[in-house]
């Protein structure tokens, strides 16, 4: 679908000042104003069909007991999932504001999926960078590891806040609040928030990105303070508060692409547990042209030793005094753990977490301008010691292509295989160690469809 302006108004000028303006030789349209407010609706839609053999964690069961044939509980599934957005668009000077209907659902959904709205909110900007936005925000922050919209579920991810910040010669500070509450228990003066849209009832954060000049460094340094609901029956109005401190650097020479990061988690859980946790990553990228590159990285998650058991309940033979397995909070996991999601896109059984080690290597090429093929590989393993099980969890192969068929139009497609260990069966990351694989195909749809100016 083709893009309509539409200018009425200054048209009409135009045509109403052009006699006399053509009298004195000047250009009518030079003499008008540029028009001041903009309104665009775009339309997105993408559609992922998917099949899995064994590629999604294995649901727990009741009956723990092991099927004689290791593939009888591989779980086998086809499906489509669809997502659809009308991005609305408005920016007038200072003031600009988006409102994104969202659509997401699997094809033959009971209830015909998830109807909300992804994005709705109002940006004010003054001349000297500083800034207010209010609403319902998508936040995507540094290489979104920790904080980021996660574009590939099809829900995606976005956050009721206050934002405020500047922008200006190299220097961006934004400051995040959030606070959420339940409608119901706030009307008997309670302060409650359970099962609700967020994962969190408070959020503070401080984000700060430095771009030296001249020299090809970026700096970001990111704090969070997040308050949760307390779980324990004896303290159900509590907030218990975890924190995230911790840095992003990103380098970038001719030819070269060098990435780090670590991050420290501390405070306490929503069982008054403490946290003592950390993670650190690494990755470099070789750009030998615009057509080819090779990247190899690692990541290192801390994790616990035994089953996390909350204070008060009996399940499990260990009760934890530190909680030490890192927690990803709200980054866009699929892109970092492995295609297959076996790791921080689901909990682990029970709420255990052995941390994980990830350690790959893949390269990119671009045989046309609008076409794009990936290969990678990943060795994953945990990043604690347990007894009577090796570290290795398994080895991930993982293929991806993309092309362009307009401005508007792309179609992806990849294919993830794994080879898993007895260890990967055993923490119930899958009902099987072996026959893993998954594939998939993307169409995505983007045009936009109105414009408007005046």
């Amino acid at each position: 679908m083709g893009k309509i302006s539409i200018n009425l108004r200054r048209w009409l000028l135009v045509a109403l000042a052009a006699p006399a303006l053509l009298a004195t030789g000047q250009s009518p349209i030079d003499t008008i104003p540029a028009p001041k407010n903009q309104l665009s609706v775009d339309v997105q839609i993408l559609g992922r069909g998917e099949s899995r053999y064994g590629g999604l964690p294995a649901a727990p069961k009741v009956d723990e007991e092991e099927s004689e044939s290791e593939n009888d509980n591989v779980p086998k599934s086809n499906f489509v999932l669809s997502r659809t957005r009308l991005p609305i668009n408005f920016q007038r000077d200072w003031l600009e504001a988006r409102v994104t209907p969202q659509h997401s659902g699997v094809w033959g959904q009971a209830g015909r999926g998830a109807f909300n709205l992804h994005e709705a909110w109002v940006k004010m900007t003054t001349r000297f960078g500083m800034f207010a936005q209010v609403g319902r925000v998508a936040l995507n922050y540094d290489d979104e590891r920790i904080i980021g919209s996660d574009e590939w579920a099809m829900a995606s991810s976005s956050h009721d806040v206050l934002r405020l910040g500047y922008e200006g010669h190299g220097h961006k500070a934004h400051i995040i609040l959030a606070y959420n509450q339940n409608a119901n228990v706030t009307l008997t003066g309670g302060s409650i928030y359970e099962d609700g849209a967020q994962p969190y009832k408070t959020m503070h954060t401080a984000w700060y990105h430095y771009d030296v000049p001249r020299f090809p460094l970026g700096v970001s340094l990111l704090f969070m303070n997040i308050g949760m609901q307390s779980k324990l029956t004896n303290k159900p109005d509590k907030t218990w508060f975890q924190h995230l401190a911790g840095g992003y650097m990103s380098f970038q020479p001719e030819h070269w692409k060098a990435e780090a990061a670590y991050y420290k988690q501390f405070g306490k859980n929503e069982h008054g547990v403490k946290i003592d946790a950390w993670m650190a990553s690494t990755k470099v990228t070789y750009i030998q042209s615009p057509r080819f590159n090779v990247t190899a990285g690692y990541d290192h998650l801390s994790g616990d030793k035994y089953f996390a058991v909350p204070t008060g309940h009996n399940i499990g033979m260990i009760h934890h005094d530190v909680i030490k397995g890192f927690s990803t909070v709200y980054g866009s996991h699929h892109q970092f753990y492995g295609a297959m999601d076996f790791f921080y896109v689901s909990a682990y059984h029970h709420g255990f977490t052995p941390g994980l080690q990830n350690a790959y290597i893949g390269s990119t090429y671009c045989p046309l301008k609008n076409m794009m093929i990936n290969a990678s590989y990943h060795y994953l393993a945990m990043a604690t010691n347990l007894d009577d099980m090796e570290r290795t969890l398994g080895h991930e192969i993982e293929f991806q292509a993309a092309y362009s068929i307009s401005r508007d139009v792309s179609v992806s497609a990849g294919a993830s295989f794994m080879w898993g260990t007895e260890t990967m069966e055993r923490l119930k990351r899958s009902s099987s160690k072996n026959n893993l694989r998954w594939g998939w195909i993307t169409l995505s749809v983007n045009p936009r469809i109105f414009s408007f100016k005046w």
